[in-house]
């Protein structure tokens, strides 16, 4: 079943999102598994993708306000986002990135 997109982002708009791991962690790689097939779900064609590994680069931390990893931080669209986990939870990474609305109980 495919829900269609929020009416708040913005057909054309293309997502910047960010996700900080430290290293091939099991956690690490199930939230950046589980984070592109959201992405191709749907944001197809229209999001950008960066991982920090932060054992490569920890100066990075700071500039988001990183406490926990693995954390997604959605950059654009505005405003900023972040989920912590292993995004391994679809319906709230969806809620929480603002692409589907949350359904009504």
């Amino acid at each position: 079943m495919e829900t269609p997109l929020a009416t708040t982002a913005a057909e054309d708009e293309i997502w910047e999102l960010r996700l900080y791991v430290a290293g091939q962690t099991a956690k690490s790689v199930t939230a950046l598994a589980n984070l592109k097939s959201y992405c191709e779900q749907h944001l197809k064609g229209r999001y950008k993708l960066e991982v920090i590994d932060l054992l490569v680069h920890p100066q990075l931390a700071a500039g988001d306000q990183i406490l926990a990893i693995p954390t997604l931080v959605r950059k654009v669209p505005a405003p900023i986002r972040k989920i912590i986990g292993d995004l391994s939870n679809q319906e709230r990474v969806l809620v929480g990135l603002d692409i589907r609305a949350v359904e009504s109980k």
